[in-house]
């Protein structure tokens, strides 16, 4: 799967991204590198769902994002 992130230089030093597909979902590091990094984790984190067992006599199953 590919997503688009778009990249930019920090005022302080360093890099941040943001990916517009994803609404919230951003990023930061010191290196180029450091911050492929973190968007790989970043993008995980935000399209990972939590879904919880349903109960014994239940049929929902209630999820939410990170």
């Amino acid at each position: 799967m590919k997503i688009k992130a778009v990249v930019h230089e920090a005022d302080e030093g360093g890099f941040w991204a943001e990916v517009p597909a994803i609404p919230g979902c951003a990023t930061q590091g010191e290196t180029l590198d450091e911050l492929l990094q973190n968007l790989r984790e970043a993008i995980e984190g935000c399209l990972s769902i939590d879904i919880e067992q349903p109960k014994a006599g239940g049929n929902h199953i209630h999820g939410s994002t990170l």
